[in-house]
């Protein structure tokens, strides 16, 4: 299938010119010879020196069918084992990188996306996405998750200047690369609930349009979930169009806001490893278990405010002590400070906030069943408990404290620090 982005950027209601800057998406059997006909005789003809990067597991999954492409290019292929998108990786990149590369293609999935575009933005120069898995939502995105020094940031970057995505690569990985991408997706619906609230209650800009894009997304994948979940080609096509429509969301709006909010900060805050060792899990999966335990405390709290349990209280950091004590002993806090000034609950008014109780009850009343959400996560294979990314659960209350300070986005978990349930501590 091919994507029309110029859907993506005509007028909005909301006011805002989206602007696209990808010109082609191709999502099909055969992509990659549409790549190499494109770098022949196409619109990338002009780039004569090229730079392909990859890692040890997708140069074997691709090097075979895009023979030609490797052939024409400078390769760098990084080590899988340990990889992540931080300064060591883009360090190694630029000292390999020569002079006159005029064109990156990132073969991989989201890591080797991260550093392509962060590498492309540096110097000015396009990028062309490979997908070799389904994994993740930031193949066309315009900011990159990157690590540096310990602190987890997105930075600003560029988007692909087109797509490749083939069928015969991306549906033949791992399973458990296709299932985070699907928990990818499933985070969805924490952070489209967190930015409608974060509207209600401070005037947030928001985009209905952008909001029923990420919406598609989530009713494409679980329209094919038992497909996509067995390997079906047709079923990965339909998860890898998903996940590039999210990507295109965060393009529309210029940055992550529509894809990523609490869920995703559960998720950066392990992979900080400030309260936990080292995890073998995905990016997707901790998405996956981030997302049911924010669902399950939104739940509690709705349920609490539909039972007259729930009070509005002014606004006091009680955390100060505990993230010195958790981000200081890493060398974090000033980073983690200076992320978090100005506190993004300084825009809230208690009153607003009491007025709006029963409102933000409906918009948690709208997400998903946990039970029904579990079910359709342990269909595809997804993680779903502390316990299965290697984690243990008296590190869930901590966990769901700190983790709204990693980004300063306001989420409905940062706003329950104004809450009071009955009956809690």
């Amino acid at each position: 299938m091919r994507v029309d982005t110029d859907d993506f950027g005509r007028p909005c209601s909301c006011g805002k010119e989206h602007h696209i800057e990808v010109k082609e998406i191709i999502i099909e059997e055969g992509a990659a010879e549409k790549l190499e006909e494109a770098m022949s005789d196409g619109f990338l003809k002009q780039y004569i020196s090229p730079l392909l990067i990859c890692d040890t597991n997708t140069c074997k999954a691709t090097e075979e069918i895009m023979e030609d492409i490797y052939d024409r290019c400078q390769v760098l292929v990084l080590d899988a084992e340990g990889l992540h998108a931080d300064e060591h990786a883009v360090e190694i990149v630029e000292n390999y990188m020569d002079e006159d590369i005029d064109l990156i293609l990132a073969v991989g999935s989201g890591t080797i996306h991260d550093i392509s575009r962060y590498i492309a933005c540096q110097y000015k120069i396009p990028f062309i996405s490979v997908p070799t898995a389904a994994s993740v939502d930031g193949f066309v995105s315009n900011v990159a998750a990157m690590t540096w020094k310990g602190l987890k940031k997105t930075v600003p970057a560029v988007p692909p200047m087109a797509v490749f995505a083939d069928t015969a690569i991306f549906a033949e990985a791992p399973k458990r690369l296709t299932a985070s991408g699907i928990s990818d997706l499933f985070g969805k619906y924490i952070c489209l609930a967190d930015w409608k609230i974060a509207h209600l209650l401070t005037g947030e800009y928001i985009c209905s349009r952008i909001i029923e894009l990420e919406e598609k997304a989530l009713r494409t994948v679980s329209a094919s979930l038992r497909g996509i979940a067995q390997g079906d080609p047709e079923g990965c096509e339909e998860l890898m169009y998903a996940l590039i429509l999210s990507g295109l969301a965060m393009q529309m709006v210029g940055n992550s806001r529509p894809a990523s909010c609490a869920e995703h900060h559960l998720s950066h805050l392990w992979e900080m490893e400030v309260i936990n060792g080292k995890l073998d899990a995905l990016h997707g999966e901790k998405v996956s278990v981030g997302t049911l335990l924010v669902l399950n405390r939104y739940k509690q709290i709705a349920r609490a405010v539909r039972n007259g349990e729930c009070t509005v209280i002014p606004y006091e950091d009680l955390d100060a002590k505990l993230r010195e004590n958790t981000f200081g002993k890493r060398g974090l806090l000033e980073g983690i400070r200076k992320e978090n000034d100005p506190e993004p609950l300084l825009e809230v008014s208690p009153s607003r906030l009491r007025d709006r109780l029963s409102a933000i009850a409906d918009i948690i009343e709208e997400l998903p069943d946990e039970k029904e959400l579990t079910y359709a996560m342990d269909l595809a294979g997804c993680r779903k408990s502390v316990y299965d990314i290697g984690l243990t659960e008296d590190i869930i209350p901590v966990s769901l404290r700190l983790a709204p300070y990693v980004r300063r986005r306001l989420s409905f978990l940062r706003v329950t620090k104004m809450l009071k349930v009955e009956g809690e501590a």
